[in-house]
């Protein structure tokens, strides 16, 4: 969730990047930057956004292997030894091969 303490003017981090810096790293929270009153950037320590990245990759498996049941559920599909035998005829791949 970002605070109201993590708000700060473009300008602000160009003056002061080193202690915008630390502070990031510090408190892994990320920072909004703004210009004129508007939010435009958001900055973050390379740690906690290679974080986020990780769990929105477990997040997109999860969805993934949940389709893929709801899949099942509903009927759709075939069975693998079909969908193999399907592929070697196509490819001409003996069996055994």
């Amino acid at each position: 969730m970002i605070k109201l303490q993590d708000i700060y003017s473009l300008s602000d981090f160009q003056r002061r990047t080193r202690e915008h810096i630390r502070r990031l790293k510090k408190t892994r929270r990320p920072e909004i930057l703004t210009v004129n009153g508007k939010a435009e950037l958001v900055v973050q320590d390379a740690v906690s956004y290679q974080a986020l990245l990780d769990e929105l990759d477990s997040a997109a498996t999860l969805a993934g292997i949940r389709r893929g049941l709801d899949s099942v559920a509903r009927g759709d599909g075939r069975p693998a030894r079909e969908a193999l035998n399907e592929i070697r005829r196509k490819h001409r791949i003996a069996r055994g091969a």
